[in-house]
């Protein structure tokens, strides 16, 4: 199966659109992440929820997770007040030197190694040099698991059996 046959229509945004309104689209539709486009349609990066979720959180948090207890409610209430006058690409400061995409051509196989390695919760599917669709994780999966791909490929590689379910 090719990667092109498993794509879905997935929302994008331009790279100098509102950072809260990214954040909404994510927000509103439980996406994993948003294919970020360039001003003439080029693909840029992805930008996963999680990143958006990261610039909301104070570093001092981040650094010390205990923090975030003691905080204030008027100060968890207005973290999403950080996002307000940025754009995208300012949550993307550190552009991805690899995209996240794989070619319409390439396998489920490709699509997951590529996802892996990038540790993205996202793949850009590129055909003919634009944007045909967006493989998400759990559509990866989803095709995988019915596919009969994920069928103990690890337990067979090393010659073990699969694990079973415990019974109480």
């Amino acid at each position: 199966m090719k990667a092109e046959e498993i794509a879905e229509e997935f929302p994008v945004v331009d790279i100098d659109s509102p950072a809260l309104e990214a954040a909404r689209m994510l927000a509103e539709h439980h996406l994993p992440g948003i294919v970020v486009l360039t001003t003439d349609g080029q693909l840029y990066a992805v930008l996963p929820a999680s990143l958006v979720v990261r610039f909301i959180v104070p570093i001092y948090v981040q650094d010390d997770p205990s923090l975030a207890g003691v905080l204030a409610e008027s100060i968890a209430d207005r973290a999403a007040e950080k996002l307000g006058g940025k754009t995208v690409r300012e949550l993307l400061q550190q552009h991805q030197l690899t995209l996240p995409a794989a070619n319409a051509d390439d396998t489920i196989i490709e699509v997951a190694a590529i996802m892996g390695r990038l540790r993205s919760p996202l793949i850009a599917v590129m055909k003919e040099g634009k944007l045909h669709g967006v493989i998400t994780a759990s559509r990866l999966l989803a095709v995988a698991l019915k596919c009969g791909l994920i069928d103990n490929w690890r337990f067979r590689a090393v010659g073990t059996r699969p694990p079973t379910a415990v019974s109480a």
